[in-house]
């Protein structure tokens, strides 16, 4: 990564003509190009230098593209519409202008125009200072910097992955088939259904079977994560975060912290908070919290939406009123509204990390 400079311009371009190689020169905004054409022409008055971008004539396109191919231009100064399968074995250096406006994908694809014969290859991604770009850009300019090497692609894929999010597959705007969504998710998604009907329209059927268990949702502004520092592969970390999703017991949390100490070293802080987001989880299954939000130093725990569950006719719910009123807990029951039903909440003050939360909630589970 190099920041704007007409001498490293003009030293890579000029290596290349050396070398007796071509150049492409990728600057994303049409209106721009003829400028910057002038600027290469300045600083290497020898090339020659063709246009490319996608508001050309096709005909005219395909015959600038050819020419290219064939040797009759040195410089291809082009837009994002090279990074379509273009192979030309003689152009092994590329300059991506304002490269920190990229995607990933976009900038792994663009640098495998270069690098396709026997000769080195040398990607230049222009950007502005390294201390000016967000964090998102920063993380893309390093995960293409780590991986260089032939068959990369995955690695690039996993990172961009953990950079911008998978996704809500499970958000009422998304739909698809099994093969689409995977298989695990769709047995997740099916059981939810299920779960749903035995309480409502099936109920009569299921009476004295046990209810199952929903998943509890853990929403918060804290940093719970195995940071790059501490995994600082891209795969192991990916690995680590599925075994810790299938953990479903005490022993085997301590197993997988164990196993985490012995291979990376101790713990940071949000790791073993990330850890102790687990054991949340559990205390909330047990006291029949369906999601607790801990965001701006405030715990608030939300019970079963539906106010005709049987959880508030049973004896559990009776032991978590008495242990409220017995206990010396900084909890306080409260009501919401929402639409034309309330919702029963249990909300806790000063609570400023996953460890006070666990602790808030453990002496009434």
């Amino acid at each position: 990564m190099i920041g704007f400079s007409e001498a490293q311009i003009r030293d890579a371009i000029s290596y290349e003509l050396q070398r007796g190689g071509q150049v492409f020169f990728v600057h994303n905004r049409v209106e721009h190009l003829a400028e910057f054409s002038g600027m290469i022409q300045r600083l290497v008055p020898d090339a020659k230098i063709a246009h490319a971008h996608g508001q050309m004539e096709g005909k005219k396109l395909e015959t600038t593209m050819r020419d290219f191919i064939e040797g009759k231009y040195d410089v291809l100064l082009a837009t994002t519409i090279i990074e379509n399968g273009l192979d030309v074995p003689n152009a092994n250096t590329i300059l991506i202008n304002n490269a920190h406006h990229f995607g990933l994908s976009d900038l792994h694809q663009m640098r495998g125009r270069v690098g396709r014969s026997n000769k080195k290859a040398f990607c230049y991604f222009i950007s502005a200072p390294i201390s000016t770009l967000t964090d998102e850009a920063r993380k893309r300019m390093r995960a293409l910097s780590e991986h260089t090497a032939l068959g990369a692609g995955f690695q690039i894929a996993m990172r961009d992955l953990e950079i911008r999010g998978a996704g809500d597959l499970l958000g009422g705007e998304q739909s698809g088939f099994i093969n689409d969504i995977g298989f695990e998710t769709y047995q997740k998604i099916l059981k939810e259904a299920v779960d749903e009907l035995k309480e409502s329209e099936f109920k009569s059927l299921f009476e004295n079977e046990a209810p199952s268990q929903k998943e509890v949702q853990i929403d918060t502004d804290l940093e719970l994560l195995f940071p790059d520092s501490y995994i600082n592969n891209v795969r192991e970390r990916l690995v680590c975060y599925q075994d810790l999703a299938e953990i479903n017991d005490e022993d085997a949390l301590k197993d997988f912290v164990d196993q985490l100490k012995d291979r990376f070293g101790p713990l940071p802080q949000n790791s073993q908070s990330l850890i102790n987001s687990v054991r949340l989880k559990w205390v909330c299954g047990n006291l029949h919290i369906e999601k607790a939000v801990l965001k701006k130093d405030k715990l608030i725990c939300y019970f079963d939406a539906n106010p005709q569950s049987d959880f508030y006719q049973s004896s559990s719910f009776r032991d978590l009123l008495s242990k409220l009123q017995t206990h010396p807990v900084k909890g306080t029951l409260k009501e919401k509204k929402q639409g034309d039903r309330s919702r029963l909440m249990l909300v806790f003050d000063q609570v400023r990390s996953i460890e006070e939360a666990l602790d808030c909630l453990a002496h009434l589970a």
